[in-house]
């Protein structure tokens, strides 16, 4: 009876905070502009580029260059996006995806899986990585600036909170 009325109360809500989509490419030029077309295309929304961390002579990357695209999606935009992205993994989840703090982490080997999305010669297609963080209300207190302010134990989420929430709300099965 507990349980039942821990999952009604309001601060107990899960939802889906952000989306991020991350396509590496590993090398800078063309590829990182067809990455860039890719995923406005895939999100309507225009990527940001991120540069290497550090120096790879083996690559022949330096630091600082641009290897990669990312988008982050929030609100409406990034819950429509999710769907199309479990419906691309059939609605199967690994039980490995998920971390102990509501975040799930997926790949998808090739874009044109995305239901939706046709392939552009001109493009490519390229591979991505999926990022998504969900939250409970009341997490905001943790952003702020005062080192006191905690998210209490009882009020993270923790795998179990986050493969519940994937099952009832969008029908995936975890494996």
């Amino acid at each position: 009876l507990s349980q039942q009325l821990q999952v009604q109360h309001d601060m107990k809500k899960i939802s889906v905070d952000k989306v991020v989509i991350n396509i590496g490419v590993g090398k800078s030029g063309e590829p990182i502009e067809k990455a860039k077309k890719a995923l406005l295309e895939l999100t309507g929304q225009q990527p940001a580029v991120r540069g290497a961390k550090k120096t790879v002579r083996d690559f022949g990357i330096h630091k600082g260059e641009p290897i990669g695209v990312v988008v982050t999606l929030r609100r409406d935009p990034a819950i429509e996006f999710l769907k199309r992205v479990i419906a691309a993994k059939k609605n199967v989840l690994k039980s490995s995806s998920f971390d102990n703090y509501g975040n799930i982490s997926l790949g998808i080997h090739e874009h044109i899986d995305i239901p939706g999305t046709k392939y552009n010669p001109e493009i490519g297609i390229f591979g991505m990585d999926v990022n998504i963080v969900l939250s409970r209300p009341g997490y905001r207190i943790a952003r702020k600036s005062r080192k006191s302010a905690k998210i209490g134990k009882a009020h993270r989420i923790n795998k179990d909170d986050a493969v519940a929430f994937f099952r009832q709300e969008y029908g995936v099965e975890v494996e």
